[in-house]
Parts: structure tokens; C-alpha cells; sequence
């Protein structure tokens, strides 16, 4: 008897290996509403994490809807920004997640398909690696090689990445590991709004404290969860539970006053903070270095959208990374966002950027703004 059950066992929760390659379509569940003339699928697929090992992620893929081309559709993948580090933060979960995109609906009707995946432990149970590059810039790249699997999307190989915050920080990751970890797709565009590139100069630089202290404990907590690092070189056991409930009980929603709750949890990870410079503490330290984009690894053309007075994201560290890229030979193109206004990154720069995105689809040369940097 125990011998029949463990064979039935393994025939109906087994996953063959074979099904876990990276890039495998699992499920895409179509959206009932979408905006006006687009369709879309809730997607699940694998991908594999940065140390080989197969996990399942989520995302959405938005098409128009309409009659599938000859040729294949260009691909447009969006990378969020911090949405939060648990799995109910999800953005494909929200009600929201149409409106949350900038120029959603201007992409698919000028005939792209919008791939946007969860990352990594949002949306689903896993650990979220917040501004883990190989991880989530491999979910990325999943994702887009996942929707070539939806017969109605009729998504290409071709594709651009755009992303803000966090999500340009896993756009500039994704230009980086493109050409080795995903040879067979074909990366023509990599655009990023307000992305951290050096996370410890950012971590010491950014002018918000309350923020800063809001992403110490979701990073914290998050690589806490992934890697297994210990809070007790940083946090006391009472600050340690502050920002674990920070972590669990948060998901960003722009707009929103924060609850007392959180107020006061920010507050007490800010007194925790003082004195403490947790860019030279280990392992914390050599992960921000790890995680940190490499400019020497950037595309032959890339585009920044950067405001000069983002409280969150420093601009003299965006634009220390853009110099290195120039020095190392990439195009360029720098996109100055006028006030400071963080969480609009993405939607105050959209206009240029999908008109950079556009003529590299095209094939044009790219404009090159290194000299005025």
C-alpha cells in the first residue's frame, strides 16, 4: 500500500523537468476587462533564480485585440516599481494594474504586446528578491519568452524593456543579461526611469529618510527571506519584528496616506538606522555591490529618464552610472524630468521614450547625449 501511494504520489505532483525549462508557458487565464481594443491573459511560467534553482512567477501580457498579423508583434516588457516584497502585492493582483502602467493602452494600439510580470514571490509564495538583478532580470526574460507561447498574443522574439524605480534598476539588469542567458530572444531597446544602479551610493544619498527607511526594511527583509542573512547586526529583536510587519503588511499604493501603523514603524526603523551606516555592514554590503548594475555590461544604446530633484533615487549616482556607461562606449540617451516627483518617472518621461523605443525597433541610429552629461 505505502509503495502504491508513493507512485501515485509521484505521478501527480512531479513536475517533469523537462516542464520547468525557463521560459515555459504553465497557464494563461484571459482577462475578462480589459481597456478598449486590447486583450489580455494572466500568465504563470518558470523561470529559474540566479543560482539555477526553478521557481514559478506570474505577470500579465496585454495584446491588441485584433486580427493576428503575418509577422510576429514587438514586444514591450514593463518592469514595475516597488509594488512591495510579499506575495499579496502582486501588481497583476490589483484592480489597478491597467491604470498602473504609463501609456498601457498606446503601446498595444500601435500593435505591441506589454509583457509585465510580477517578479519573483509576488503573487506568489516565494521570497521576493528585491533588486536582486540576476533573479529578477531572469524573470524578466522568462516572461517575454513565456508570451511567445499565447497563439492570440502573437508575441515576437524582438523586444524592448523599459522600466521605473525598481524596475529600472531590473530594466538596465535585463540589457546586462540578455545576450548570455536568453541568446534566442532579441533585445533591440532598454530604457530606464529613476533606476538605483549603485544601491549602496543610493541607499546613503537618497534625500527622503522616511523612505529610505521604508526600502531599508523591504530590502532588509526581503534578503532576509531569499538569502538568509541575519537582522541581529543591524536591527534589536523589537526593530526586527517592526520591520518584518513593515515588509509584510505594506504594498505601495501611490496616492495613499500610509497608515499610523506604518508612520510609526517607519519612524522606529529610522532611529534604529541612526549612526549606522549599513552600506559597510556584511553581508549587507557586498549584496548591494552584487546587485548593483554594471555599466561596463550595458547595451550598445541605453536611455535614462532621470528628475534633478528625486528625493529617492540620487541624481548625481544616475548620472555617475550614465558617464561610466559613456566611457565604456554606449549610446546614451539622457532624459532630464523636470521636479521630483519620483513615482511618475516613467509617465512624465513616456512620451521620448517610446519614441526612442520606436526608432530602435526601426533600426535607426541611436542618439548619443554623453557629452552633454
Amino acid at each position: 500500500m505505502r509503495c502504491l501511494f508513493l507512485i501515485l504520489t509521484a505521478f501527480f505532483f512531479t513536475t517533469p523537468a523537462h516542464a520547468q525549462q525557463p521560459g515555459t508557458l504553465i497557464s494563461a487565464d484571459p482577462v475578462v476587462e480589459t481597456p478598449g481594443g486590447t486583450q489580455a491573459w494572466k500568465i504563470r511560467y518558470w523561470t529559474t533564480r540566479g543560482d539555477g534553482a526553478p521557481q514559478q512567477v506570474t505577470g500579465m501580457v496585454v495584446a491588441p485585440r485584433e486580427a493576428i498579423p503575418p509577422r510576429p508583434r514587438k514586444v514591450i516588457a514593463w518592469t514595475h516599481g516597488t509594488w512591495g516584497v510579499v506575495e499579496k502585492c502582486g501588481p497583476s493582483l490589483s484592480p489597478n494594474f491597467f491604470t498602473a502602467i504609463p501609456a498601457l493602452e498606446a503601446m498595444v494600439l500601435s500593435g505591441h504586446v506589454v509583457v509585465a510580470p510580477d517578479y519573483p514571490g509576488l503573487g506568489t509564495s516565494d521570497p521576493h528578491p528585491y533588486l536582486v538583478g540576476e533573479d529578477t532580470a531572469r524573470s524578466v526574460l522568462d516572461a517575454v519568452r513565456a508570451a511567445g507561447s499565447i497563439p492570440g498574443a502573437a508575441a515576437g522574439n524582438r523586444f524592448a524593456v523599459w522600466g521605473e524605480s525598481q524596475g529600472g534598476h531590473a530594466a538596465l539588469w535585463t540589457g546586462q543579461t540578455a545576450p548570455t542567458y536568453a541568446p534566442d530572444l532579441t533585445l533591440v531597446a532598454t530604457a530606464a526611469a529613476a533606476p538605483p544602479t549603485d544601491l549602496a551610493a543610493n541607499m546613503r544619498q537618497g534625500s527622503d529618510e522616511n523612505a529610505r527607511a521604508m526600502l531599508t526594511a523591504f530590502t532588509f527583509y526581503s534578503w532576509r527571506e531569499r538569502f538568509g542573512f541575519p537582522l541581529t547586526g543591524v536591527f534589536n529583536r523589537s526593530t526586527q519584528g517592526v520591520v518584518t510587519r513593515l515588509a509584510q503588511n505594506n504594498c505601495i499604493e501611490l496616492g495613499k496616506d500610509p497608515k499610523l501603523g506604518t508612520i510609526l514603524g517607519v519612524l522606529a526603523v529610522r532611529n534604529a538606522l541612526k549612526g549606522k551606516d549599513v552600506t559597510r555592514i556584511q553581508p549587507w554590503a557586498r549584496t548591494m555591490r552584487a546587485n548593483s548594475v554594471n555599466a561596463a555590461r550595458m547595451p550598445a544604446a541605453i536611455l535614462i529618464a532621470q528628475s534633478g530633484q528625486d528625493p529617492l533615487v540620487a541624481p548625481a549616482v544616475t548620472r555617475k552610472f550614465a558617464k561610466a556607461a559613456c566611457r565604456r562606449g554606449t549610446a546614451v540617451r539622457w532624459i532630464d524630468i523636470p521636479g521630483g516627483d519620483h513615482g511618475n518617472s516613467a509617465r512624465d518621461s513616456a512620451a521620448d521614450t517610446l519614441a526612442w523605443i520606436a526608432a530602435r525597433f526601426d533600426g535607426a541610429p541611436p542618439p548619443n547625449d554623453c557629452r552633454k552629461l
